[in-house]
C-alpha cells in the first residue's frame, strides 16, 4: 500500500496499490510507469500519492506527511515534480522540449525528479517521438507517470517502455457511496452507478436536468406497461416522443433495464442491489406478477429495442412495439 491518501482517493485499486507499494518497499523504481484506466478512479490522486512518497526522505512504503519533502509537495511547491496537461486538444512537442530542457540543467547525481502527464493519450506523433526519445535514455533519478483512460491509445514504443499500473472500474457500490457523501440525491445516484463505469461520467449524468425526469417517467412506464397498457402508450407518446427526452432514447431503455431487473433482484431476495429502492412498495406487489424468467424476458425485449434503434430503426416505433411485447409477457 501507498498511503491512506492514496486509498481514500482510489477505493478499491487494490492492483495499483500493490504494484506501487511493493516498488517504494522494495527500492526498485520504475523510469516510467503508465496509470491507465477509466476516469474516475483516482489515477491522478495515485500519481500525485506515489510521487510524495518517492520524494520522501522517510523511506518505507509510504510517505511520511511530515518531512520538508513532503510538505512542498503538499503546498504546491514541489520543484522537483513537473506536471504536463494537453495545451488545448492535445500535448505539444513545444511541451516536451520544455520538459526536457528542465531537465538538462540537472546532472546525473541530483535528487529525484519526477513529471505527471494527463491524458497521455493526446500527445501528438511529433510529441510522442521526442517523450520515446527521452524514455529511451533514462535519467537514472527521474520518474514519468503517464496518465490515460485508454492505455491501447498510447505509442506501443512508448507503452512497452513503460510498466503498466492497472485501475479497475470502480464497484456501483462504492461509487455510490462516495457520490451520496457528496451530496448527490441517492435515488438519482442508485441509477446512475450502473449508466457508467466511472465517477466523472455518472456525476455528469446526475447533472444532467433531464436525468430526473428521465428515472421519473421509466418509474411510470414501467408501471403502467404492466398493468394499464393503452395509458403506456399514451405516456410514451407525450411525455417521452413529443419532449426532448426523445434524444435520450439510450438511457432510457437502459434505465427501463434496471427497472426490470429490481423485479428479479427483488424474487432473489436481494433488495440491498435494488435501484428503484423507493419504489420498494410498489415492486414488492407486483415482483410476481411475472416469474423469474419473465422478468428476464423483459429485460431481453428492451435490448432488443436497442438494436433495433441502432439499426435504424426509427425510434418510436422500435419503444411502441417494445411496449406490446412487454404485455404479451
Amino acid at each position: 500500500m501507498i498511503g491512506g491518501e492514496a486509498a481514500a482517493a482510489s477505493t478499491g485499486q487494490w492492483k495499483a496499490q500493490r504494484i506501487l507499494g511493493h516498488a517504494l518497499q522494495s527500492g526498485k523504481i520504475s523510469h516510467a510507469y503508465l496509470f491507465h484506466g477509466p476516469s474516475g478512479t483516482g489515477k491522478m490522486a495515485m500519481a500525485l500519492a506515489f510521487a510524495k512518497a518517492l520524494f520522501c526522505t522517510a523511506g518505507g512504503g509510504q510517505a511520511c506527511g511530515e518531512c520538508i519533502e513532503c510538505r512542498k509537495l503538499e503546498h504546491g511547491n514541489q520543484q522537483e515534480l513537473k506536471q504536463i496537461a494537453p495545451d488545448g486538444a492535445s500535448i505539444k512537442i513545444e511541451q516536451i522540449r520544455e520538459l526536457q530542457r528542465s531537465f538538462a540543467y540537472r546532472n546525473s547525481g541530483a535528487k529525484r525528479m519526477v513529471y505527471i502527464m494527463e491524458r497521455a493519450e493526446t500527445m501528438t506523433l511529433a510529441a510522442a517521438n521526442s517523450l520515446l526519445k527521452f524514455l529511451e535514455e533514462p535519467q537514472s533519478p527521474v520518474v514519468a507517470i503517464l496518465i490515460t483512460d485508454n492505455g491501447q491509445a498510447i505509442l506501443p514504443t512508448i507503452r512497452s517502455r513503460t510498466q503498466w499500473v492497472p485501475f479497475l472500474p470502480l464497484s456501483p457500490e462504492h461509487m455510490l457511496k462516495k457520490l451520496v457523501d457528496e451530496g448527490a440525491p441517492p435515488t438519482l445516484a442508485r441509477a446512475a452507478v450502473h449508466l457508467s463505469s466511472g465517477l466523472e461520467g455518472v456525476r455528469k449524468l446526475i447533472q444532467q436536468n433531464e436525468f430526473a425526469e428521465i428515472r421519473n417517467l421509466v418509474i411510470q412506464l414501467g408501471k403502467e406497461c404492466s398493468t394499464r397498457f393503452t395509458a403506456a402508450m399514451l405516456t410514451a407518446q407525450k411525455a417521452l416522443f413529443k419532449t426532448e427526452l426523445a434524444a435520450h432514447m439510450p438511457t432510457v431503455l437502459s434505465m427501463f433495464m434496471l427497472w426490470f431487473k429490481d423485479f428479479t433482484q427483488f424474487q432473489a431476495g436481494r433488495q440491498d442491489k435494488m435501484v428503484f429502492i423507493d419504489q420498494l412498495d410498489w415492486i414488492s406487489n407486483h415482483a410476481y406478477n411475472r416469474s423469474f424468467a419473465g422478468w428476464v424476458s423483459c429485460m431481453e425485449h428492451t435490448l432488443e429495442a436497442g438494436k433495433r434503434i441502432r439499426a435504424n430503426v426509427p425510434p418510436q416505433l422500435a419503444f411502441e412495439q417494445l411496449l406490446v411485447k412487454l404485455q404479451e409477457g
